[in-house]
């Protein structure tokens, strides 16, 4: 499950880098979770070809990442966020320490920017 999470998240932030046809490959396989055989009867293609496209497109799309992070970085902030919202929730943190809290997380997310 991790890792069609992974590849939706790729896909969302530097999916528009894939060329059409390799979009619509991707999209059947990762999203509308249809097996290399389906695929390759409706592109007229082997399904050998389906599997090395898919492989290639999973290649891309982290080749994209491990050069801008934006992955990485977005959910880093959404760690930072969701950390503020515990801690806005929390009764028991005195105001003067919410402050601080959230002092620092949001400085966190400025420098992850």
């Amino acid at each position: 499950m991790e890792k069609i999470v992974e590849q939706g998240l790729l896909y969302d932030f530097y999916g528009e880098l894939l060329t059409a046809h390799q979009r619509k490959i991707y999209e059947d396989a990762v999203y509308n979770d249809l097996s290399p055989s389906e695929i390759a009867q409706e592109q007229g293609i082997s399904r050998q070809g389906i599997h090395d496209l898919i492989k290639r497109c999973n290649g891309i799309l982290e080749g994209y990442e491990k050069k801008l992070h934006l992955v990485e970085h977005f959910n880093e902030i959404k760690s930072k966020v969701q950390e503020m919202n515990a801690l806005a929730e929390d009764e028991t943190v005195g105001q003067e320490r919410l402050r601080r809290e959230i002092k620092k997380l949001s400085d966190e997310i400025l420098k992850a920017l």
